[in-house]
């Protein structure tokens, strides 16, 4: 195997440390060309999607592909800016605001990058390399951990340095389920809404659901997700009859872990609910999943069928407090690397050692 090696690099520079935020990715564009290779790419990942390869590459690619490239793309029309895709722009920010809050530990270096699609892990990973990181920390920014994000990630990253020619001492951030920074913050945004609207008859947590059998075989994702919305009802100082936890956006016919979302919104009303407040705290930042499926298509489920209020509260984005909340989390992570001795070169402590060696 032919070793990437590292531009204009030199034994004498500065120790630095990388810290790499993910998320999940996004298309280049919200057209049927460019949701190809993007849904391609995340829909191939053995991770994603654990069926036979044989038989889900033709499933993939003689059916899944020309039929949900056309309907992803109409979709992605419907939330895209000017600046990009949602997903996209609010990670960009919120990496830039963690870089910001974190500035005065000056070798340290923090960029972002995306599972799938671009930028992509393996170009910020080489670009953190190329800067003098001798030390990276993934942060994968999904709070619970699953097989399908946080175990891709890591597959991903793994990917990267079995081609590098330097392997930097690693540090991947498993989950942050518990992160009180992240419960109180979240809390938080809920209470703002309470302030304006009031409170709905029924708070909805609602996940990204996963295949009930990655559950039974090991995944902890469900039970990480209930762990947060119980840390967040008792943030929050709910009974346990206010509030409930759901799964959004299953796929295929296999069972998920349920209660499913929308099935849960469209038997609601009749059961009295007529007003509902939904959030998704596995979610850093808006993206489709949340503004498309949550904000309007299962909003519209609840209506149709007798409700009468249905509101979003939307992902911490690049709010202050979530800045802070990943930024504590970097700091953790931290912990036992001597930050500012990264700042000397190695060839000063090399040509140091040298001379005691000689005395």
């Amino acid at each position: 195997m032919k070793y990437q090696n590292t531009p204009n690099f030199s034994h004498g520079q500065a120790d630095k440390i990388g810290i790499l935020l993910t998320n999940l990715g996004t298309p280049d564009a919200p057209t049927k060309g460019a949701l190809k290779p993007y849904l391609k790419e995340f829909l191939s990942d053995p991770r994603v999607v654990e069926i036979p390869r044989v038989i889900w590459w033709c499933i993939l690619n003689g059916v899944i592909l020309p039929l949900r490239s056309r309907r992803s793309a109409k979709a992605y029309e419907g939330v895209w800016t000017e600046q990009g895709s949602p997903l996209l722009v609010n990670t960009k920010n919120l990496s830039n605001k963690v870089a910001e809050h974190l500035s005065e530990n000056n070798n340290l270096i923090i960029d972002f990058a995306m599972r799938y699609g671009n930028p992509s892990i393996e170009s910020k990973l080489q670009g953190l390399l190329n800067q003098g990181a001798r030390k990276v920390i993934v942060l994968p920014l999904y709070p619970q951990y699953s097989a399908t994000t946080t175990a891709s990630t890591f597959d991903a990253v793994a990917d990267v340095f079995r081609k590098t020619r330097f392997i930097p001492e690693l540090r991947f951030v498993n989950h942050y389920t518990d992160s009180k920074k992240l419960i109180t913050a979240i809390a938080n945004k809920i209470k703002k809404t309470w302030e304006v609207e009031g409170r709905a008859d029924k708070l909805i947590f609602s996940y990204h659901g996963i295949p009930n059998r990655y559950w039974h075989n090991g995944d902890p994702y469900a039970c990480q997700c209930h762990k947060t919305s119980r840390l967040l009802a008792e943030e929050l100082g709910l009974k346990n009859d206010e509030f409930m936890t759901c799964f959004q956006s299953r796929f295929g016919k296999e069972e998920w872990v349920k209660p499913y979302l929308d099935h849960t919104l469209k038997g609601l009303p009749e059961q009295g609910v007529k007003s509902v407040q939904v959030v998704c705290p596995g979610f850093s930042a808006d993206c489709l999943e949340t503004i498309e499926e949550i904000g309007e298509e299962n909003r519209d489920y609840f209506l149709e069928a007798g409700g009468e209020k249905f509101t979003y509260i939307s992902c911490l984005n690049d709010e202050p407090e979530h800045v802070e909340a990943i930024a504590e989390i970097i700091k953790q992570q931290l912990l036992g690397w001597d930050v500012e001795q990264n700042v000397e070169p190695r060839q000063q402590r090399a040509e140091s050692l040298r001379q005691q060696q000689k005395s």
